[in-house]
């Protein structure tokens, strides 16, 4: 709708998880640095958490590009199952296995599919997005499940990444257990202030702008009302890049921004930092 008017190849703010796009801050550096070495040093549990819309998954699509499917099989769970049968389920299917049977004959089948492996040199590596949502019997099932690694060879890695809910659950006293096995963790934290406007002009640059299409001042609004979520700052960078366009406004300025954020406020469905300065 209004790339070509602002120069751009594509839409610089989908709020779809895009590798290409990744804007490398501080603590994501740290966060993609922790799950990379939780994968490539057999760490039997790594854990991400952050808060919604924080790039989590984002990473995890990086990470998948980086691994050599000819060494590694990857299974990726998005559906977070509650309890122990139903995940025993999913991962089947995450592996591409045969997932009918009962119970027992399941787990037999994905025993002897990660002894296999070992021959080939193959790793399994199964990674659970949103797994803040599984209960404490999935949770327990997972450790139950990572038992099958003896020595010093790892049949079976997991990665689980969730929001913050995750980590105060892994901090219950029945799950002490599962913590300890955790030998690889990170908190994702939201963009610091300063860092929103290098966010903003690195998705501008990535899809072929040459100028600076935010004033200073707009980026600043911007940091404030979406509090450094990734998420919020697409939503609300996409939507002033709609007004702008619509109005014939060269320069996206904090009044326009301004704008956007008390029509998100009286008409949207989602928060923002009821904090924020009000535009003049």
């Amino acid at each position: 709708m209004y790339e070509a008017y602002y120069g751009l190849r594509e839409k610089p703010f989908s709020i779809l998880p895009d590798p290409d796009l990744i804007y490398w801050g501080r603590t994501h550096r740290m966060a993609f640095s922790m799950l990379e070495f939780g994968v490539m040093n057999n760490a039997q549990f790594t854990v991400i958490t952050g808060e919604i819309g924080s790039g989590k998954t984002t990473l995890v699509r990086h990470l998948l590009r980086k691994l050599d499917p000819r060494t590694t099989n990857v299974g990726l769970i998005s559906n977070t199952p509650q309890g122990r049968e139903e995940l025993l389920r999913w991962i089947m299917v995450a592996l591409d296995l045969p997932s009918e049977g009962t119970t027992s004959a399941l787990l037999k089948s994905f025993q002897d599919f990660l002894h296999a492996q070992r021959p080939t040199g193959h790793r399994t590596i199964l990674i659970v997005d949103e797994a803040q949502n599984l209960g404490e019997q999935a949770l327990e099932a997972l450790r139950m499940l990572s038992n099958i690694n003896v020595d010093k060879y790892q049949y079976l890695q997991l990665v689980l990444v969730g929001q913050p809910q995750l980590k105060d659950m892994l901090c219950r006293p029945q799950l002490l257990q599962f913590a300890q096995r955790v030998s690889s963790d990170f908190h994702l934290k939201p963009l610091a202030q300063n860092e929103v406007a290098e966010y903003i002009d690195f998705r501008l640059s990535a899809v072929g702008s040459r100028v600076h299409l935010f004033s200073d001042e707009a980026c600043m609004k911007i940091a404030e009302a979406s509090l450094g979520i990734p998420r919020v700052i697409n939503i609300l960078c996409d939507t002033a890049l709609i007004y702008g366009f619509s109005t014939g406004a060269k320069l996206i300025t904090s009044k326009l921004v301004g704008e956007v954020i008390e029509d998100k406020r009286n008409f949207g469905i989602f928060p923002l930092n009821n904090e924020m300065v009000r535009s003049p």
